[in-house]
């Protein structure tokens, strides 16, 4: 992203944010509550339309990009409509529709990949059951899934521990440990890192719409270190990033 603003109901969200992802990388995006760190990684992918500024998927604006099968989105909360109820497996597989050919039918391939993604996440076992039945932290659970079946390089997860237990957090993070040992590119939004901060090569601290910290991950202190604790702010000093390349998933 280059010079990114965001504009949302007259209100300026992101002030000329400059970032680059380098691929490899798992980066955490922090903040307190309102920062714009989320509207961030919308824009980053098209998903939030930028007012000024410009941003590119390896190398494409989001509108012309078509290599959706590269990035995994991972957002906040699982949308459950009305009618039929959607069952933890069809979930998943949605995450396999982008490396599918128009009409073609469900490949062993695609099977596979789906079973290894519940199995990654601890929901074997509940694969046939409605989506709707699921804790809250489950359902994120199949978000995360959904972005592992489709075998994405980059996985961008929009606060995938917010409001999940002790047990989900730890699974996320033995899923993002195997991620990185394969090489794939992570950026991440979160208010606590708990047992992902191991694997955090880099922090972007947002504050007021814009990047307040670029650099090595903040640390928590005093207070914040204690066990338990809620973060819901960053720490680290609000020093003014120096300007980055604009925004690219760099193969």
């Amino acid at each position: 992203m280059t010079g990114g603003q965001v504009t949302l109901d007259r209100r300026p969200v992101l002030r000329g944010v400059d970032l680059t992802v380098c691929a490899g990388e798992v980066v955490a995006v922090l903040g307190a509550n309102g920062s714009g760190k989320s509207t961030l990684i919308r824009a980053l992918l098209g998903l939030t339309p930028l007012s000024g500024g410009s941003t590119l998927l390896y190398g494409e604006p989001p509108a012309r990009f078509r290599q959706w099968s590269r990035v995994g989105y991972v957002p906040q909360r699982l949308a459950v409509g009305g009618g039929v109820p959607a069952t933890v497996r069809e979930v998943v597989a949605s995450g396999r529709i982008a490396r599918q050919r128009r009409l073609r039918p469900t490949s062993a391939e695609d099977r596979a990949a789906v079973a290894d993604a519940l199995e990654a996440v601890g929901l074997s076992g509940r694969a046939g059951d409605p989506v709707q039945s699921l804790s809250g932290g489950q359902q994120q659970r199949v978000l995360i899934a959904r972005a592992l079946a489709g075998g994405p390089d980059t996985f961008v997860m929009d606060e995938p521990t917010a409001g999940v237990d002790a047990e989900s957090q730890r699974l996320l993070a033995d899923t993002l440990t195997t991620l990185v040992m394969e090489g794939r590119t992570i950026v991440l939004v979160a208010h606590e890192l708990g047992p992902m901060e191991p694997l955090i090569t880099r922090g972007v601290v947002v504050k007021d719409g814009v990047i307040a910290h670029d650099g090595r991950p903040p640390s928590p202190e005093g207070e914040c270190a204690r066990p338990g604790h809620q973060h819901i702010h960053p720490h680290a000093a609000e020093t003014t990033a120096g300007p980055l390349a604009d925004w690219t998933v760099k193969p």
